[in-house]
């Protein structure tokens, strides 16, 4: 790590900034050895040492790992701080002295109230928590597989939510036999998620996952909110910036990680302001902090299952149980990549079978031809970043070409890239394998042949489908799904309409009940678009509000 990261990582705080600080918390006298901070102890206080020293240690099986060591002017945290998720370290006095102890509600007026230390605290967090998921420290453990679907999918909301955590393969690792006797597991068990080192989860579903790390805090039943936003993409996590950041009470519900579709993309590099692209999920990763920033909150693998208009306030049932009530509702549920008509499809899944090209992907294909199925934007974002890992990089569209489908500076890359060939007038017809891919059969529709290649993966990014099943019977949708809003709707969808003015821009056919993005009829599926609609839709949101 170069010393310029170290100094933004661990920034001294000098005299005029601690006067600041100092109106937002209270002195604290601390001894030698007192623990301030326990792992896994939810919201923990914000310190900033006055005097003395503060060691952060990662207790990790019985040892502690040593992080950094805090002493005067040096401050704890790290995004943990704004989502008020349990604490991955530990926080123990290596020097008796004073702190000055900040509340959790304190340091989020603190940020928005004084943008030279919210800055800088929030630079400094999200560093730290890079550093942490760099070098797999957290109080996580994966025991899992690359020829277990589970596994793919519990590493991938790990690592879309930012989830620092220790991956442990059982086909690679000589110490996987021990973690086997020491928890009583076997491999049918897999994958295993161990939560400070002291629960055990076999092959959980995410929601599993995620209350065993304490994402989420407890519903509250009674809760009125301003505003909730279904789908935290990148509309869906404009709305929840905008809204927050304008003093509304927000709470955003999220079935998988933040960053939608749009946060599986490996490099963005045609939206506005990073000329040298971004990934998906770092973008994700900015907005959903600087949503937690303003307040907003957002809870993880928590599913909207049905929407409920029919009462004054609109209420959101969750799967697993539990409702959530709010003045206004913002649709932002997204879309998903359209699955083809395959047998087997769904037993390949995750086991040669993708639909977004991460770095996880990349490395169980790296050195390897595979498929990629689709013309669009997302298709040629993952051949230009597969390509270099992979032998080759087959792009199968069912039309002529890329041109009509595709950015110009996309299709320039395929084209200068010597492993990636573009297969017009191609379809994936069958798949063939045991435990996992092992050929794909393809057809040639011009000529008319068929032909079956020793190909082990797969990359469907073939159009979308709209996430409205849990809207059908209340919202109106179009013949594909989608939902209509502002002038789409038809003087048949209005025909239950109670009020004396029309829809709003983005309101659909129920008053305050709002559709922004990819899930809206008529949107561009951009993720620029997706993000102004998300803007956009607040101001609406206010007018709906004040009436």
């Amino acid at each position: 790590m170069s010393n310029d990261r170290s100094e933004q990582m661990f920034p001294r705080l000098t005299e005029a900034p601690l006067a600041r600080l100092s109106r937002f918390g209270r002195r604290r006298a601390v001894q030698r050895g007192e623990i301030v901070i326990e792992q896994g102890q939810p919201a923990p206080d914000f310190f900033v040492v006055l005097s003395g020293a503060l060691e952060i240690v990662q207790p990790a099986d019985g040892k502690e790992l040593p992080i950094a060591v805090h002493h005067a002017g040096h401050f704890t945290g790290e995004v943990n701080m704004l989502s008020g998720r349990r604490s991955l370290a530990r926080g123990r006095m290596a020097e008796s002295g004073e702190l000055l102890v900040i509340s959790p509600e304190a340091l989020r007026k603190l940020v928005q109230a004084d943008a030279e230390l919210g800055e800088l605290f929030m630079r400094t967090f999200i560093l730290r928590r890079v550093a942490l998921i760099t070098n797999s420290m957290g109080d996580t453990v994966l025991i899992g597989s690359a020829h277990s679907a589970a596994t793919l999918r519990v590493r991938e909301f790990l690592i879309r939510n930012g989830q620092p955590h220790a991956y442990v393969d059982v086909d690679h690792d000589p110490g996987v036999q021990a973690l086997f006797e020491r928890f009583d597991l076997r491999p049918t068990d897999v994958p295993v998620v161990i939560c400070r080192y002291d629960k055990v989860l076999k092959n959980p579903t995410n929601e599993e996952v995620a209350d065993c790390l304490g994402f989420n805090a407890d519903l509250n039943p009674s809760a009125v909110h301003d505003v909730i936003v279904v789908g935290a993409g990148p509309a869906g996590l404009a709305a929840a910036v905008y809204a927050a950041s304008e003093g509304l009470d927000v709470f955003v519900l999220e079935s998988n990680a933040p960053g939608g579709q749009a946060g599986s993309s490996s490099k963005i590099e045609n939206y506005l302001g990073f000329p040298t692209g971004i990934s998906g999920q770092a973008l994700a990763g900015r907005a959903f902090t600087q949503a937690q920033k303003f307040g907003a909150s957002i809870a993880i693998a928590r599913t909207a299952v049905k929407l409920r208009c029919e009462q004054r306030l609109a209420a959101v049932d969750l799967s697993g149980g539990g409702t959530v009530r709010g003045r206004a509702v913002v649709i932002a549920t997204g879309v998903q990549y359209r699955k083809l008509p395959l047998p087997d499809l769904a037993r390949f899944e995750n086991v040669g079978v993708y639909y977004g090209a991460s770095q996880m992907e990349a490395q169980l294909c790296a050195g390897e031809e595979l498929i990629i199925v689709g013309g669009g934007n997302s298709a040629g974002q993952a051949a230009v970043f597969l390509a270099p890992k992979a032998r080759h990089v087959h792009i199968m569209v069912r039309g002529a070409g890329l041109a009509e489908t595709m950015s110009r500076y996309l299709i320039q890359r395929i084209e200068e890239s010597p492993n990636i060939t573009v297969h017009p007038y191609h379809q994936v017809v069958g798949l063939e394998g045991s435990e996992r891919l092992e050929a794909v059969q393809v057809s040639d529709d011009r000529a008319g042949s068929r032909k079956t290649l020793p190909i082990g993966h797969v990359f469907l990014m073939t159009g979308a489908s709209p996430n409205t099943g849990w809207l059908k019977g209340c919202v109106a949708l179009d013949d594909k799904g989608f939902v209509k809003a502002g002038p789409d709707l038809t003087r048949e969808d209005l025909a239950g309409w109670p009020l004396s003015r029309a829809p709003l821009l983005l309101e659909t056919n129920v008053p305050a009940v709002l559709a922004v993005g990819d899930v809206r009829a008529g949107s561009v599926k951009r993720v620029a678009s997706a993000v102004g609609e998300g803007a956009i839709c607040i101001q609406l949101v206010h007018r709906v509000l004040a009436e």
